[in-house]
């Protein structure tokens, strides 16, 4: 299997830098679709982890690129109205021409996120409902008819315009590992986006999610088993994993060990990247998402380069 590969944009970290300025962006967005890359993705959150605006910043990207796909990683719908919502998204998928993916996820629960939720007036604890009507009304007003819904919105017979370039909208993955979302991706959405701490443990749940989807009547080939990632590609391992260990902790403000140990990472030489990389792919996976520690430019193309190597 050849993976399609995606590169997130480091609007967190520019941020946090006081370098907001969206024009170095767009160029990475563009320098990554030049080096190959199949997709192109952005954050989210409001005051959490500060960054542009996801859906905004996808819209310019979409304008100066043609060929790569669009993600969030991850979008948290359960702060949005999904009428608004559900115009954002379709008014963006027909600007990038079908391109776009959107990642979602319920939000982690630690307290500065709570405290979003608090901010934007939305009930943390009933954020997994939430998620779950508001995408639902997302796809009926995407089909472009005469919706009613009576549930926590209201909509009385009206037609949402315009609609998706893709029909029925675009496809959308779920984060997450518990079993409750891997319930969800097999019976109800198109792919699963998480981000497991390994290969082998993705890979057993990647299968268990097919099982879920056969049983519901679909076709397991119809889901994507996507995965976010973050490495830092430096021939010095000892250099690679400080820059790594800052990277966690200075993103996060948590030891770098245990976010390590929670997420997907990799540090060290390209010879290694390429075989942590192949390990997923060997699991299952079909698209992986890479986030880079530091030195964008220089990991953009080393990754271009392996995949050359490698033929993937």
């Amino acid at each position: 299997m050849t993976p399609r590969i995606g590169y997130l944009l480091p609007t967190r970290e520019r941020v946090m830098e006081g370098r907001p300025e969206v024009a170095p962006l767009l160029a990475l967005a563009e320098k990554a679709e030049g080096l190959g890359f199949d997709s192109i993705w952005v954050g989210d959150s409001l005051l959490a982890r500060p960054r542009h605006d996801p859906l905004t910043l996808l819209a310019a990207v979409a304008a100066r690129t043609r060929r790569a796909e669009l993600g969030t990683a991850v979008l948290l719908p359960a702060l949005r109205n999904p009428v608004v919502l559900a115009q954002q998204i379709a008014t963006l998928d027909q600007i990038s021409q079908g391109r776009y993916i959107l990642g979602v996820g319920i939000a982690s629960d630690v307290p500065n996120i709570r405290a979003e939720f608090v901010a934007a007036g939305v009930p943390f604890e009933k954020r997994v409902g939430r998620m779950l009507e508001g995408l639902r009304l997302c796809r009926e007003l995407w089909s472009g008819k005469p919706v009613n819904w009576n549930g926590r919105w209201v909509v009385e017979n009206s037609v949402l315009g315009p609609t998706p370039h893709r029909p029925g909208g675009p496809p959308i993955w779920i984060g997450g590992m518990v079993r409750a979302a891997r319930e969800r991706v097999g019976r109800l959405y198109d792919g699963w986006f998480p981000n497991a701490p390994d290969a082998a443990g993705w890979g057993v749940q990647w299968r268990e999610i097919l099982d879920i989807a056969r049983d519901a009547g679909r076709n397991p080939a119809d889901l994507t088993g996507a995965l976010y990632l973050t490495l830092t590609i430096d021939e010095d391992a000892g250099r690679a994993s400080r820059r790594i260990d800052g990277f966690f902790a200075n993103y996060y403000g948590q030891p770098a060990e245990a976010m390590r140990s929670r997420q997907a990472n990799y540090a060290g030489p390209a010879a290694g990247a390429a075989e942590w990389l192949k390990s997923y792919v060997d699991e299952g996976a079909s698209h992986l998402v890479l986030r880079f520690a530091g030195d964008p430019e220089r990991n953009l193309e080393t990754i271009a380069r392996l995949r050359g190597e490698h033929g993937w």
